[in-house]
């Protein structure tokens, strides 16, 4: 991923926030018989290993988990609000562009293979979404069915990069003017990423 300095987010324990605020992730594989690409919630422990490590599954019947041999590198990418931004909204001349963030995570993943592990993440993922006891208002006969049909894995982060792009190269005029643009469309994405420029505003 292209981040030039002015848009890079290097601190992790905002890259894993955002991980955790907008889990749905695109995985991607380069393999011998091409690209697989799978549309996947992932959960993150950010304790374990040096960038965190992330967990999800895929259905037994998609070919991709067959890339995760612990061989073949991953990339996860992470994608929140993002928004187009009018040039009407500057106060100086300038053009069209678009306003994101986003979170890159590379690494190899692995198969977890032992049925209590297995177990954990989908409560954990369940947990996550659904609230405490979520996993375990589900019958347990529907779990054992269904979990024979998942393949789970693990991804140990060994590359994180976050991009935030929210005018922060602009005056903060512009970012003023782009704010109240962006609010006035009322759209949730618009929304979510004028609250993200105010919050860059505020940081140190």
């Amino acid at each position: 991923m292209y981040v030039p300095d002015h848009f890079a987010e290097r601190d992790r324990e905002v890259l894993h926030g955002w991980v955790r605020r907008f889990p749905f992730a695109l995985l991607v594989t380069a393999g011998g018989g091409g690209f697989e690409a799978t549309h996947l919630p992932l959960w993150l422990d950010a304790g374990r290993g040096r960038e965190g490590t992330l967990y999800g599954h895929v259905a037994r019947a998609n070919p991709h988990w067959r890339c995760f041999d612990g061989a073949l590198p991953a990339l996860a990418v992470f994608s929140g609000p993002h928004a187009y931004v009018s040039p009407r909204w500057f106060e100086r001349e300038s053009v069209p562009t678009w306003n994101y963030v986003a979170v890159h995570a590379e690494g190899t993943p692995r198969l977890l293979e032992n049925p209590a592990a297995v177990g954990e993440l989908l409560a954990r993922l369940t947990n996550e979404h659904d609230g405490p006891g979520g996993f375990d208002a589900l019958p347990p006969d529907l779990v054992a069915r269904m979990s024979r049909g998942i393949v789970a894995f693990e991804l140990p982060i060994e590359r994180l990069t976050g991009k935030a792009k929210l005018s922060q190269n602009k005056s903060a005029g512009d970012r003023a003017g782009a704010i109240a643009g962006l609010e006035a469309q009322g759209e949730p994405h618009a929304l979510g990423v004028a609250a993200l420029m105010r919050g860059a505003e505020t940081r140190p």
